[in-house]
Formats: structure tokens, sequence, C-alpha cells
């Protein structure tokens, strides 16, 4: 691992038992056993967004790129490949019914990786959870032919988005997938909920591998801590979902009656939240 590790997380969700973090960045701790270890180390390699992972010696081998990478037996491919311009936000490719896919958030701008989607079936919406993760959205819905979401909270980010989200209000987007408007990270941020299963919840929480529940950043806020308190008290009678699914932070799969538990559970301790100082090191990772 390379001095130039952002301590983003990406690698140690990927690779838990070989990297770690230490002095606020991460480490390999040691090598893998066996070639399911090897292919977690290579996922968190092709992940990084810094590409700090590397052999002293060589370049990493095109042909361990894992990516996309189904997670479990689901309908949901990560994208890998986290872009340093999203601080090295987690992407995701959701296959819908008929064999088209949506695009939540975005990975690094290239070519290859576009092609390399494409071939899973036509893209036909890049769904953006908030601004933070705008970067590459225009490029990639352009290739693909796809609509551009975004909420009129960060349109400014934006502004040539092709469907806007408004107000609070949940909107259907299509069939099975509804925008769930949720300011408080960013003014304009968005869950998406597909199926009842699956919601991206962009940065506006996540589930901490430290204190083994669903937590917001409260320590990266950058709109309003009161407004996503606010925000999960009016939206979490309304959401069910088995997989949490955010740009930053752990992945989680629930019993959708534990997870909704949680989300109560996270929406009354978001009350008692009140506005601090930002800092990225203060991620209960």
């Amino acid at each position: 691992m390379d001095d130039r590790c952002t301590n983003c997380d990406v690698a140690r969700q990927l690779a838990p038992d070989l990297i770690v973090e230490t002095g606020g960045r991460s480490e390999v701790v040691r090598q893998p056993h066996g070639a399911a270890e090897e292919r977690q180390l290579y996922a968190a390699a092709f992940a990084c967004p810094t590409r700090s992972i590397r052999h002293p010696a060589r370049r990493l081998d095109p042909a361990q790129d894992p990516y996309p990478l189904r997670l479990g037996a689901t309908d949901v491919l990560l994208c890998g490949h986290n872009s340093p311009h999203t601080a090295g936000a987690n992407s995701y490719l959701l296959r819908r019914p008929g064999g088209t896919l949506m695009m939540v958030d975005t990975p690094r701008w290239s070519e290859p990786l576009a092609a390399r989607y494409e071939a899973l079936g036509p893209v036909t919406d890049v769904l953006l959870t908030h601004r933070d993760h705008v970067a590459h959205g225009r490029r990639y819905a352009d290739r693909f032919g796809a609509r551009l979401w975004i909420h009129e909270g960060d349109l400014e980010a934006v502004p040539d988005a092709d469907h806007v989200l408004r107000g609070t209000r949940a909107t259907e987007i299509a069939e099975g997938v509804i925008a769930h408007p949720l300011p408080g990270h960013t003014e304009g941020s968005v869950l998406y909920v597909a199926d009842e299963r699956y919601c991206f919840s962009g940065d506006s929480f996540y589930w901490s591998r430290t204190t083994g529940d669903v937590e917001v950043a409260d320590t990266v806020t950058w709109y309003s801590i009161e407004a996503l308190a606010a925000s999960l008290a009016r939206t979490v009678a309304g959401l069910r979902f088995e997989w949490l699914l955010p740009g930053h932070g752990g992945r989680k799969q629930l019993p959708a009656d534990e997870m909704a538990a949680r989300m109560r559970g996270l929406a009354a301790r978001a009350r008692e939240l009140r506005p601090r100082p930002v800092d990225f090191t203060a991620m209960r990772w």
C-alpha cells in the first residue's frame, strides 16, 4: 500500500482480513492465503481510487480484474474502479427484469470500462445520489444513451441532467424503482430503493463495521444534520429493503424486518445529533 492512500475504506470493505486501518490509512497486514483471498486482494486493488495497492515490481494483471462484480445472489453488481473525483465512492449496476441496467453513481471514466458494463445489457439510466458523486455522470449517460437523474437541491452540480427530482415526495422513476429524496448530507441527497430489496443510500447512511449497525456520517455532513434527522423521521416508515448499498462505508444484507427495525433505531438516534465540524478522521467505518 503506497503513500497515496486516502483512507477511503474501499479496500477494507473488499479484503477485511488482509487490509486494515492503521494510523489513519489502510495497510496490507498479510499476503493472501489461497485463491479466495487472492481474489479479494485483486478486487481491492482494482477498486482503489488511488491505485495504491501494488506489487513492488510489476503492474496489476488485467486478467485478474473482477469487475463488474456480482454481490452474492443478487441483481446488483459492484462497478469497482472507484474514482478519485468522487472521493472513492462505490457505484453499482442494477439489473432490471427486461434485461436492461441502471447505473447508480459512477466509477472512474474509461471507454473500455463503459464497454464492459454495456456488454451486460443496455444501460437506460444513471442515477446520481447527490452532488459529491456527479463526476463522470454526464459522460457515462451520453456514452450509454441513458437518462441522467439528480435532485433539484444538487442541480447546480449537474445542470444538464435529463430528469430532475423535486421536493421530498417519493417518486417511482421506473417499475419497481423508487426515489426517496433525503435532504441532509447534501440538500439534494436521494435514496433509490429497488424492488423493496435494494437500497442505494449514497452518503446518507451506511453499515458501520465498528458499531455493528446502520449509521449516518454526522462528521461529514455538508448541508444539515438536523435536516437529515427530519428526512429519516419522514421516510423510514415507508422504507423496506434487505440490502444496504452505500457510496461510502460498509454494505450489509439483513432480513427486511430487521433492517426496518435498524432504520427506526437510526432515525431515533439521529434526532439527538447536533452539528459538528467536518472531520473525516472521526468516521466510524
